[in-house]
This record gives C-alpha cells, sequence and structure tokens, in this order.
C-alpha cells in the first residue's frame, strides 16, 4: 500500500510541477508578449517536464502522460491494475495546476480580455483560453489562410506522441547501448518533447499528453469559457488531443517491444553489454510493481 500511495502522490506531483511551469508560460505569452517565438516557449516547456522527472522518478517513475503509462503497459513495463491510479492521479494533478494558474493569472487575463475586446465564453475568447487547453490551429499563430481539419490535427498529435513514448523507451531501455547515463536522460526527454513542441505547435499548440490538455480545460470551462473549452470552437479535442495520443503511445509500445527492442538486444549481446531489464525512468518499475498490492 505504501508503494501505491508513492506512485499516487509522485504521478499527482510529477503533472502539476509540469503542466503548472508549461501553462504559466503560455499565460505570460499570451498574456503579457513575454517571449519572441514558439522556441522559446517550447524550451520552457521541455524544462518543466524535465524538472517534473527528477522530483518524481523515485516515486512513481515519472510516467506524466497517460499515453506514457498505457505504454509502458503494453511493454510489458507496469502492471495493468495499476493503470487506473496512474491515469486518475495524472488527471488530478494537472486539474490542481489549472486551478493554481486561474487564481494567479484571472485578474491578468481579464485585463488582457478588456484590452482586446475579448468576451469570455464567445468564439473570441479562444485566445485566452488556448492557455489552459489546445486548439488547432494555434490561436496565437493561425494566419487567416491556414485552415486545419480534425484528421490533420490527429495526425499531428498522434505522431508527436508516437516519437515521444519511443524515445522514451529508446533512452531508458537497458539494451540500448548509446543510451545516455541514468541520471541525465530526464535532460534528453525534456529536449524531445521540446523538439516536438518547436515543430507541432504551429498546427495543434502540440498536447501530446491526454492529462495536460483535460485537466486545464475542465477549468477553463467551469471558470467562464464553457462551450469555448468544451468541445471547443472546432469540438474534435477529444479526438485530437485524448484518443490520438493515447492510442500513439500503445502503437509505440507495440513498435518498440516487438521490433526494436529484439533488434537492439541481438546487436547488445553481440556487444556483451546488455543489462536486457525492462526499465522506466529510474530502472525500478519491474522491481516495485510486484509489492504494489
Amino acid at each position: 500500500m505504501n508503494g501505491l500511495l508513492a506512485v499516487c502522490f509522485g504521478e499527482f506531483l510529477g503533472v502539476f510541477i509540469l503542466v503548472f511551469f508549461g501553462i504559466s508560460t503560455v499565460a505570460t505569452a499570451v498574456v503579457f508578449n513575454a517571449f519572441s517565438g514558439v522556441m522559446q516557449v517550447a524550451l520552457l516547456w521541455g524544462l518543466g517536464v524535465t524538472l517534473a522527472i527528477y522530483a518524481t522518478r523515485h516515486l512513481s517513475c515519472a510516467h506524466l502522460n497517460p499515453a506514457v503509462s498505457v505504454g509502458m503497459v503494453l511493454a510489458g513495463r507496469m502492471q495493468p491494475k495499476l493503470l487506473p491510479w496512474y491515469m486518475g492521479f495524472q488527471l488530478l494533478g494537472a486539474i490542481v495546476a489549472g486551478l493554481v494558474l486561474i487564481v494567479l493569472f484571472d485578474g491578468p487575463i481579464q485585463q488582457f480580455e478588456a484590452a482586446s475586446g475579448i468576451v469570455r465564453g464567445t468564439p473570441q475568447s479562444v485566445r485566452t483560453a488556448m492557455i489552459f487547453g489546445e486548439y488547432f490551429p494555434n490561436p496565437g499563430m493561425a494566419q487567416p489562410w491556414l485552415k486545419i481539419g480534425m484528421g490533420t490535427a490527429a495526425l499531428a498529435e498522434a505522431i508527436g506522441t508516437f516519437v515521444l513514448v519511443t524515445m522514451i523507451f529508446l533512452l531508458t531501455e537497458g539494451c540500448n547501448v548509446g543510451r545516455p547515463a541514468e541520471g541525465v536522460s530526464p535532460v534528453f526527454i525534456g529536449g524531445t518533447v521540446s523538439l516536438i513542441i518547436s515543430v507541432l505547435a504551429p498546427l495543434t499548440q502540440a498536447g501530446l499528453n491526454p492529462a495536460r490538455d483535460f485537466g486545464p480545460r475542465l477549468v477553463a470551462y467551469f471558470t467562464g469559457w464553457n462551450s469555448v473549452a468544451i468541445p471547443g470552437p472546432q469540438g474534435g479535442f477529444f479526438v485530437v488531443y485524448i484518443a490520438a495520443p493515447l492510442l500513439a503511445g500503445a502503437a509505440a509500445a507495440v513498435f518498440f517491444r516487438y521490433l526494436i527492442a529484439p533488434l537492439m538486444a541481438i546487436r547488445a549481446r553481440q556487444l556483451e553489454s546488455c543489462s536486457c531489464q525492462a526499465q522506466c525512468v529510474n530502472g525500478s518499475e519491474m522491481r516495485e510493481a510486484s509489492n504494489w498490492k
């Protein structure tokens, strides 16, 4: 039971750190025009991911993303019965992060809306709703001629999440003799997030994480954005920002487990340097999972 408590708290805390710093970065970009380009926002998101992993990797293995947790189950790195706990507390951490942000930033957001002629809850308020949830195309970067359909947006989120989850496996797999040292793998995971955001943010804001999107989006729904938050001006948030990343995480796990991992194991055995122990960020999940009864 103590192990399960650590997992729940670790996922809650890690997602809170990740989401709070991430959406606060978006808030300062929208309200204060604090950044000059998507790269700066992407780097801060990646730094938030890195800090969240370091803060919680010895509590819960720091999945911090339902798509990652689904992938870990399908890759055999986590017991399926733990999945609801992981996902539930990931969502809770994201909701609390959204609540803290609205407490801190609601005044400045309202002033920005008033100065910009935005009425919260109308379609134009997507400009401020984007602080909490994601939209396609990115309301802060969209050009009048730019149209992105739900299918394209879902594909973008799926590709981004697939790359992220695959890289997490590659960066933490014992048979990958080229992986970074355990102590610095969170830096590379955060860097991966930054790169993906830099590419996909103009299209979909690069959610890549169902908890990161849905938790703050719920907060926005209940604090005045209403239908602009859920289902959103174009609808489809569930398909694009929840279903697509979850399916992509599952696909990445199958791809890694049945294609990449066996090939790496063959090569590593040839080099006689394979630990070949399934591991998560800190390599302890399979050891601990058997004790979480």
